[in-house]
């Protein structure tokens, strides 16, 4: 029986899922997943065991066939669809030095571009670092041919940057986001967290302060908590983080002995290089983390200390700052996990922007 149009639910199809941020929030927020695509293989295992019932593929979208989606098209065929497309960022970071022109992944939303031209689908997500907006077309940016493209195909699009933590992450974390519908002006949904708004921002004490202490080194056994796991510390990195106060403190507190090298040598101009100032830094209690990177759980890589307890963040901390549930399980190595939970959207952003998504369809029903 074919659905009643007021009725049509939103299944989603996420390109470039990773672990599943994304999909997890617009989950939460009542969008079905149906289909899914990485390369990474350690990130299809954990997209699989946490959402069995969508349809995954490990091709590369550049090899990406009609014929890969369109069962998938044809059974939802009474769904709206939303076509998500959060590639990798690298290429558009400011930490990324290798020449735009030389990189593949470059190219990758254009592709994107592609598949939305042939399948047009209800619906677009676009999540990146906020630099995929400033490349412009004459230095091979995607992003302007891409903007071009959802306008001439008739999608109304709202576009920007917008901050993790204004969503309720509780992590500082500011990404580029694109909404785009076939069905209407859509726009993206204002902040709910931070000063003057209903909600204060989430703290580290409240996303992780419950779960059960361990040490460097410890695998916590309580299947109920998976993935509380915490790398190994030298014994020189140990001597570092027990010389740091806690609730936010770092190499300010240590004794000149402890200090790397490359942070106390001398310029011809006889001035010290001081480094990242969050490299081996405790995180603090009551405010959001830094933002995560794909070494997230490594002390000596940010602000990634635990904010009393001698070692850095485990894997299942790190996923609570990225919004993951505990029920949501990190399949892989200690650092494929960490890498996971450092390149996923945050799911509480995920959320916001699903949330939207299903408002919008609301207001296209009346």
């Amino acid at each position: 029986m074919t659905k009643n149009y007021k009725h049509k639910n939103i299944v989603a199809f996420d390109f470039f899922c990773g672990c599943g941020g994304t999909s997890r929030g617009f989950q939460k927020a009542g969008i079905d997943i149906v289909f899914a695509l990485d390369i990474d293989l350690d990130a299809k295992s954990t997209f699989t065991q946490n959402f069995p019932a969508a349809i995954f593929c490990d091709k590369s979208i550049t090899k990406l066939t009609a014929s890969d989606l369109q069962p998938t098209i044809d059974k939802y065929k009474n769904s709206y669809k939303l076509f998500c497309g959060c590639a990798p960022c690298q290429p558009f970071t400011k930490q990324n030095t290798e020449s735009l022109k030389n990189d593949p992944r470059k190219s990758l939303l254009s592709y994107f571009g592609s598949i939305i031209e042939e399948f047009k689908p209800d619906f677009v997500f676009v999540e990146n670092v906020p630099g995929l907006q400033k490349v412009p077309k004459h230095k091979r940016g995607p992003f302007p041919a891409f903007k071009e493209l959802l306008k001439k195909m008739g999608y109304h699009i709202s576009y920007g940057v917008v901050a993790a933590q204004d969503y309720g992450a509780p992590q500082l974390r500011r990404r580029f986001v694109l909404l785009a519908s076939m069905h209407g002006e859509i726009s993206i949904p204002a902040p709910t967290h931070g000063k003057d708004r209903d909600k204060p921002y989430k703290s580290v004490r409240k996303a992780i302060e419950d779960l059960p202490a361990i040490a460097a080194g410890e695998i916590y056994k309580d299947p109920s908590i998976p993935n509380h796991r915490a790398a190994k510390l030298s014994e020189l990195n140990m001597r570092r983080i027990k010389a740091s106060d806690h609730d936010g403190g770092g190499r300010n507190n240590w004794p000149k002995i402890l200090w790397p090298e490359c942070y106390t040598r001398k310029n011809e101009n006889g001035e010290t290089h001081l480094g990242h100032t969050d490299c081996y830094g405790r995180l603090w209690w009551d405010k959001p983390a830094t933002g995560l990177t794909t070494r997230c759980i490594s002390y000596s890589n940010g602000r990634f200390g635990h904010p009393e307890q001698d070692r850095a963040i485990s894997v299942r901390e790190a996923a609570r700052l990225q919004g993951f549930d505990d029920d949501f399980e990190f399949k892989g190595s200690l650092n494929s996990m960490a890498k996971q939970i450092g390149n996923a959207v945050p799911v509480d952003l995920a959320y916001a922007m699903g949330t939207q998504f299903m408002k919008h369809i609301e207001a296209i029903n009346g």
